[in-house]
């Protein structure tokens, strides 16, 4: 190897130091290695040989070597930085401003979320608090409490989603499949009155088409104090139809058949795509259903621990989705499990 005191050698490395302009990107990184690399740089071998040489020789040739390295780390980055100017500006070259920006998509809030929103705004404004409860019950809260029959086809496996777990007195299981069993709940934690909406999930085991989901949004209402009458229920559902629907909106009731209420009703409201005139959407009646309801049946009272010689009570339920499948006139309940976002920016401010 040739020492630091070797002319040749300080020739040799000012000719590699010439050629750094012209080096392109991955010559130069190999360029540096060779040159300045710690373990064996030629540049590095000839600085650690310095204390091979008497001390003038290190003073005079040590100032050169030195010299000559601080003008390598000077040529390294000024090509480095010269080729990453060339990089750019070859892709500017490429770019065409005339293309629209690349559209960005924050998130907005789901049409079943803005309805349930403001149903349970609109029942608290009537004085309904809001209630919650677990997705997993037992048969005598989701079934029996509410005066379902042992025999009620509902108890079946084609309709319940049974789990393999037992309860702590070794009952069965299973996913809620209405919101009703936080009626029960509300209704034994203490005497009335009572007045809360309930939104929650409640599970099926459904076939999941156009109109059925297997899991999906329920929103109850319970109001049980003294006095309560059918009266009250109309005029309470009707004032919610208005709010969500409009004033210009018709309501009516009509008899219907439910084991924890009695009587009995399902609501319907005028529809909202023809106007009533009749339409596909409403099969040519005019009408749309939106809910069930009814007085609260005095078993279900008395099953709860309350007296129904004193006190009487109203309950409906409704389904956020299917409300939101009217309003918006949507006409397949799948649009809302999608997560397709074209869908999904109709509901909200983007970038919001």
């Amino acid at each position: 190897m040739n020492t630091p005191s070797d002319h040749n050698t300080l020739d040799s490395l000012r000719q590699r130091l010439t050629a750094v302009a012209q080096l392109d990107a991955s010559a130069l990184d190999a360029e540096e290695i060779a040159v300045l690399g710690r373990k064996a740089g030629e540049l590095t071998s000839q600085l650690k040989a310095l204390a091979k040489l008497s001390i003038e020789e290190k003073r005079t040739v040590g100032a050169a070597l030195n010299a000559i390295k601080l003008e390598f780390e000077a040529a390294f980055a000024a090509r480095r930085a010269e080729l990453t100017r060339g990089a750019n500006a070859a892709a500017s070259r490429d770019l065409d401003l005339s293309l629209p920006g690349r559209d960005t998509w924050t998130g907005t809030r789901h049409p079943v979320s803005i309805v349930i929103d403001e149903i349970v705004a609109i029942f608290r404004e009537l004085g309904f608090a809001v209630a919650l409860g677990p997705d997993i019950e037992n048969e005598e809260r989701n079934f029996f409490a509410l005066n379902f029959p042992p025999d009620h086809p509902a108890l079946d496996m084609h309709d319940t989603l049974y789990l393999e777990a037992r309860g702590s007195q070794g009952e069965p299981l299973l996913l809620r499949t209405h919101t009703s069993p936080v009626q029960v709940r509300v209704m034994r934690d203490g005497p009335p009155p009572y007045r809360v909406v309930i939104p929650g999930l409640a599970y099926r085991n459904d076939p999941f088409d156009a109109s059925h989901a297997p899991a999906f949004s329920q929103i109850e209402g319970l109001a049980v104090d003294e006095g309560v009458t059918f009266v009250d229920l109309k005029a309470t559902l009707s004032h919610f139809a208005h709010r969500v629907f409009g004033e210009s909106v018709k309501v009516r009731f009509r008899p219907s058949f439910f084991p924890f209420t009695e009587p009995s009703a399902e609501m319907d409201v005028s529809c909202t795509i023809c106007g009533g005139s009749g339409c596909a959407a409403c099969k040519g009646t005019g009408w749309l259903e939106i809910l069930g309801c009814g007085m609260v049946h005095e078993q279900v009272l008395k099953n709860c621990g309350v007296d129904p010689e004193k006190y009487t009570g109203f309950a409906f339920g409704m389904g956020p989705a299917r409300i939101a499948m009217l309003r918006y006139g949507l006409p397949d309940i799948r649009l809302l499990y999608g997560g397709d976002v074209r869908f999904l920016r109709q509901f909200g401010e983007i970038g919001q």
